[in-house]
């Protein structure tokens, strides 16, 4: 355990995270941020195309007609899900805060994918599936997609889906292992907004964690509880149906649901070698540090990390704004 800590400081301290386009805002909910940067939209790309213009450069971008030649563009829907996996107990969370009674990623609730989807065609709900491999359940669902070729290698053992209900969120956070993410949206629209992990010290980041402090409002952010983030650049974009969203390592992502909806995420292990071992140290150290500490310490620790967060950040803003100063 002493092991674990020392690893586990060194990690949160010693390695913080540290084509535009305008848009139509009218299309998209409402949000404070001052400024946005559309993420790019290009139709099918071949692997050159790809690694050259996107993943060596680590930029996002939304592709489109990259699947329409799988089955699945055209088969899921929610009437096919109720039919293949409705009887299957899906994994729910909502958008409470993080509970220290409950491990990383530990779900709220458990219901069958018939009755969620019941709770969905009723109206707006902040009930969400989160990291559910379906596939694993429903093996025949394998067949309605093909692995995007576009030159990352997927881990094809970890095809996870999300859902989400009209006006449900998906709290601020990066990957805790550091993936390159094809985020494939099936069903309805969803708003998805990024930051760059070169601006994650004006963040809010927790401590041992891959969160940002939870108490931000990203749809309307308090500048004056949280001035670091009048640094932030923010991407912005919508997914509908078939679009696929690459989101490159350790990019921040932030998602609500427009309406009902659904989505397939791929990845691939990082492939810059830095991210990789901070993503195995967050799988094998820091997540089993943060869950001990919570049952050690409880809310405390919780508590902690949020003051630390604002701590951390506010006085790295004053230092930062300090030195500006002096130099004018």
């Amino acid at each position: 355990m002493v092991m674990v800590f020392l690893l586990s400081l060194i990690f949160d301290n010693v390695f913080p995270l540290g084509t535009y386009q305008i848009f139509d805002e009218s299309y998209f909910y409402v949000m404070a941020f001052k400024e946005f940067i559309t993420i790019e939209r290009v139709d099918k790309l071949t692997k050159n195309e790809f690694i050259e213009r996107y993943y060596k450069p680590q930029k996002p971008v939304v592709i489109t007609n990259q699947i329409e030649d799988w089955p699945a563009y055209t088969k899921w829907n929610f009437p096919f899900l109720r039919e293949v996996a409705g009887e299957k107990t899906v994994p729910l969370y909502d958008g409470r805060k993080t509970d220290y009674t409950k491990k990383v990623n530990e779900p709220d609730f458990k219901m069958t994918m018939s009755e969620y989807i019941d709770i969905l065609e009723k109206g707006p709900t902040d009930l969400r599936i989160f990291l559910y491999n379906l596939m694993k359940d429903v093996p025949s669902m394998k067949y309605d997609m093909h692995w995007p070729d576009l030159g990352p290698r997927l881990l094809k053992n970890l095809p996870l889906v999300f859902f989400g209900g009209e006006d449900a969120k998906v709290f601020m956070h990066y990957d805790i292992d550091f993936p390159n993410i094809f985020h494939i949206h099936f069903a309805g629209r969803k708003q998805c907004l990024l930051i760059d992990p070169k601006e994650s010290k004006y963040m809010y980041r927790l401590p041992y964690s891959w969160l940002c402090n939870e108490n931000i409002d990203f749809d309307n952010p308090d500048y004056e509880k949280f001035p670091a983030l009048k640094k932030v650049n923010p991407y912005i974009t919508h997914l509908e149906h078939g679009d696929m969203l690459y989101m490159p390592e350790g990019w921040w992502h932030y998602m609500k649901y427009l309406t009902p909806g659904f989505s397939l995420s791929l990845r691939s292990l990082a492939g810059r070698p830095k991210n990789l071992f901070r993503g195995l140290a967050n799988v094998a150290l820091i997540r089993h540090y943060d869950n001990w500490m919570r049952r050690y310490k409880g809310q405390q620790w919780l508590d902690y990390k949020d003051r630390e967060s604002v701590r951390r950040t506010n006085e790295l803003l004053f230092k930062e704004e300090s030195q500006t100063d002096k130099g004018n």
